[in-house]
């Protein structure tokens, strides 16, 4: 197992270390200490990657499918409603992804009220979630009701004036499917699956959908009550890569991880103790272990991803904008095809699709997809960069068209497009794309345009698969259906006539029949 896990993440982080690399070998030269730094942080986050996969099979998807299952089979709904308000909220309140998101607006914006906003939606969409997978109700009519409200809130603060607001509450609702929240909510959705009696490819899927949408409402909500004119990100420089950088880093990303694992073991600890109290030893030492495992894992990721791949990001973009801009955007596309590979929450729903479709949907043709998908959302990106144009432009035709395949598309496809788009959007882009587009961004425009045209980036990243995925799944059905056609389209099977003569003996096709040698 571990040599598996090892190996994935080599092939993952291997292709954007090279890209890097070259770049800043020829466009975009970085001091060698800035090169050194970036390729320990290559080292760290696949070392970090594969631990913290180990511990996701180990520990995190056996918590999850516990506690769905558990939970349901008490069938109180009260009981139901707030177990999950409190999970969705203590787990986002520990995503890292959403951190580094609330850290870069801390000078604009209260860290703990921004996180704790965003906390919140996602605990109310999840309880959501387990009002859908009990009652059955459609998961299409739920993400319709849920962006259309929305877009009401974005049409609003428009009109006053605030649409610099947007990117950041739809870059909200993309960070906080992370690391920590993925497995833990797809592993519940597993477990209320199995209990409710449904199809498990059916209903395991949509969770993390739902629980995308929330923060997006209650950033918006926040709009409303903040000056955008005050929006200004905090923004790191070149000099910030260095290997003295990881020292701070470290002990930082231990303080982090243990808050955000903390809970979780907490809420394992008092489940075993008082709702599963038959729970073998073994299991549950496993299960101990395993978060180690996801503790010391995320530590080394996190840790690499802010001292490795955050500056050199900054400064590739800055480089680019500053003296080859044109060149962002088929870079941008050939770095979001390679970096989706990177993320770790990606890996864990990619095997649970294989898994509970029963290897009907292959995890190496959903991510080929989603490569593909994010090359054209960070391509995108990048042209709003370079030509400072809305989001609205790309956001409402993209979610609008998104929605309307929704009605064509098999359902447990529009499930799979709506979770993944939660999904591909992680701590790689937080802390590499995105400064890669603010660093292209204050080059080319300064820094007062970075809200407007910068952020968004995470919100596109989490977009582009809806597409992409139900458009796969689109054409597997048309596939599907084609073949059914030409089967029935096949003459009958005629029954052959055969002569007494050239008939078979009693017992010859069972080889009964024994030849005696004169």
């Amino acid at each position: 197992m571990v040599l598996s896990k090892v190996k994935e993440s080599l092939l993952s982080v291997i292709p954007i270390a090279a890209i890097v690399v070259i770049l800043s070998l020829t466009v975009a030269p970085m001091e060698g200490s800035e090169i050194l730094s970036f390729l320990v942080g290559c080292v760290f986050v696949i070392g970090g990657m594969s631990l913290f996969a180990i511990g996701a099979d180990v520990a995190m998807i056996p918590i999850g499918e516990l506690v769905g299952s558990a939970t349901t089979k008490t069938r109180n709904l009260t009981v139901i409603l707030v177990v999950s308000l409190l999970i969705g909220t203590v787990i986002t309140l520990a995503e890292p992804d959403l951190t580094v998101l609330a850290s870069g607006l801390a000078a604009s914006i209260n860290k703990w009220v921004l996180i704790s906003l965003v906390a919140l939606g996602v605990g109310v969409f999840l309880a959501l979630s387990m009002l859908r997978a009990i009652f059955g109700i459609s998961l299409r009519l739920l993400l319709f009701i849920s962006y259309g409200v929305v877009f009401v809130l974005a049409f609003i603060l428009s009109f006053l004036g605030k649409s610099a607001f947007l990117p950041l509450a739809f870059d909200s609702g993309g960070v906080t499917t992370g690391p920590m929240t993925v497995p833990f909510i797809i592993a519940m959705g597993l477990g209320v699956s199995r209990i409710s009696g449904r199809s498990e490819t059916d209903e395991s899927f949509g969770f993390v959908a739902l629980a995308s949408v929330g923060p997006i409402i209650t950033v918006m909500l926040l709009g409303f009550f903040v000056d955008t004119g005050t929006l200004l990100p905090t923004v790191g420089s070149a000099s910030d890569a260095s290997l003295s950088a990881y020292g701070a880093t470290l002990l930082t990303q231990m303080k982090d991880t243990a808050i955000a694992i903390g809970p979780i073991a907490a809420f394992f600890l008092v489940f075993r103790f008082a709702a599963n109290r038959n729970m073998p030893v073994r299991t549950f030492w496993r299960i101990v272990f395993g978060i180690l495992y996801t503790y010391i894992g995320l530590v080394l990721f996190m840790t690499g991803a802010h001292a490795g791949f955050e500056a050199a990001g900054r400064s590739i973009g800055y480089a680019l904008g500053e003296n080859y801009p044109y060149v962002l955007l088929p870079l941008g596309c050939l770095i979001g095809f390679m970096i989706v590979a990177a993320e770790p929450a990606v890996h864990v729903l990619n095997e649970q699709i294989e898994k509970i479709s029963g290897g009907t949907i292959k995890k190496v043709k959903v991510m080929l997809t989603l490569m593909v998908g994010i090359a054209i959302s960070v391509g995108l990106s990048m042209l709003r960069v370079l030509f400072t144009f809305s989001i609205w432009w790309l956001i409402l035709p993209g979610y609008a068209v998104s929605i309307l395949l929704s009605f064509f598309t098999p359902k447990v496809y529009t499930a799979i497009a709506f979770d993944s788009g939660g999904v591909a959007s992680g701590p790689m882009t937080a802390t590499f794309l995105l400064p890669l587009a603010t660093g292209a961004c204050i080059s080319l425009h300064g820094e007062n345009y970075v809200m407007n045209y910068a952020y968004g980036l995470v919100a596109m990243v989490a977009m582009t698969p809806l597409l992409v995925l139900q458009l796969l799944g689109l054409v597997m059905s048309i596939k599907a259906r084609a073949a059914e056609k030409r089967v029935k389209a096949l003459p009958p099977l005629e029954p052959t006539l055969v002569s007494p003569a050239e008939a078979p003996l009693e017992g010859e096709e069972k080889g009964e029949i024994e030849v005696i040698d004169l």
